[in-house]
């Protein structure tokens, strides 16, 4: 039987270690017991925290932990939560876990950083040289705490070397079925899903993020070109009538327009294309070729593959997860028969 250690920290979202307890408690154990078959325990499951004592999570829920973290001899599986979002407070607070992160890692243990808890790996050093993710909005302050880690903010699960991160809250429950299916087998991690009702597997969050189009930069000019593009982006922008009717040469403005952005302009133009149809795809019912007219593709083929590139759903699939609810009702039979 796997251990598995779930670490509890104050002010965190009790679901990054909540989740992953639903899912290794659940794995073999409770499909089988949903149709009436003998269940099969899997895992051990521990809860820890710093020092064994109780923890007030965010709003004010209340944790208790089995035991403290240096209780814990040896583990096959160790879940880092998130925190909060306060991350230099709860570095201080919580750097009792990083030698205790190394001292595991080199053992052999799995160690799994859900949402901002990757922020526990990339300090313990644990992550340089490594890809790893985390929530989307924290990417970029994290890029500049750790340049050394390679950020992959487009996947929603990375894992190298045993070390394994997941971007956002819910991701908890998808690193948890990643190592059940790893460690276990694809037929139980899909019993535990199904168990579970929860999808699997999701592997990218670019269509989950709500990114900035390029970065900050002082650049007023190239400003000024990114403030048409994002009012005029149905039309043809091609590079040699923007550079003109923004006063520069071809190649200068290329030159510019990337140092500022990090996209070429072609590229900037299909981000903002796919923006305003991912906005269309969540507020109405048109259909994807009329969305994809609307935003200045007549080529819908072009359209989905650009969409399914960018943001790693198709339209459809976007739209499902995004769109507006659909509650379907029973008939209602006839008050009169």
């Amino acid at each position: 039987m796997l251990k598995v250690t779930v670490v509890i920290l104050g002010d965190g979202l009790a679901s990054t270690a909540v989740g992953p307890l639903e899912v290794f408690f659940a794995a073999g154990m409770l499909f089988p017991t949903l149709k009436g078959e003998t269940p099969n325990q899997l895992f051990d499951v521990t809860t820890v925290s710093l020092d064994g004592k109780s923890v007030s999570a965010a709003y004010g829920l209340g944790l208790t932990p089995q035991k403290s973290i240096e209780d814990i001899e040896r583990t096959d599986i160790i879940i880092v939560p998130t925190s909060g979002i306060e991350v230099d407070l709860k570095l201080i607070e919580n750097s009792a876990l990083l030698p205790w992160l190394r001292k595991h890692h080199a053992l052999g243990a799995y160690i799994a950083g859900t949402c901002m808890g990757s922020v526990y790996l990339a300090e313990a050093g644990l992550l340089d040289g490594r890809e790893a993710t985390t929530h989307w909005a924290a990417t970029q302050d994290f890029e500049r705490r750790y340049p050394k880690v390679k950020w992959r903010p487009d996947l929603l699960i990375t894992e190298d070397s045993r070390l394994l991160c997941s971007g956002g809250v819910t991701s908890a429950i998808d690193v948890s079925l990643y190592l059940v299916e790893k460690l276990i087998s694809h037929d139980i991690a899909v019993q535990t899903a199904k168990a579970l009702l929860h999808p699997m597997p999701r592997i990218n969050q670019s269509g989950y993020a709500v990114l900035p189009l390029s970065p900050p930069h002082e650049d007023a000019r190239i400003r000024e070109v990114e403030s048409y593009i994002q009012k005029n982006f149905r039309t043809d922008l091609g590079i040699e009538s923007l550079a003109e009717k923004f006063g520069m040469s071809g190649r200068t403005f290329l030159r510019r327009f990337k140092a500022a952005t990090g996209r070429l302009p072609g590229a900037y133009v299909q981000a903002v294309r796919v923006e305003v149809a991912k906005s269309m795809l969540e507020r109405d019912r048109a259909s994807v070729q009329t969305i994809a007219s609307h935003v200045g593709y007549e080529d819908v083929s072009f359209f989905r593959t650009l969409f399914k590139r960018l943001t790693g759903m198709t339209p459809g699939d976007y739209r499902s997860h995004f769109g507006k609810y659909s509650i379907r009702k029973a008939d209602t039979p006839d008050a009169s028969t």
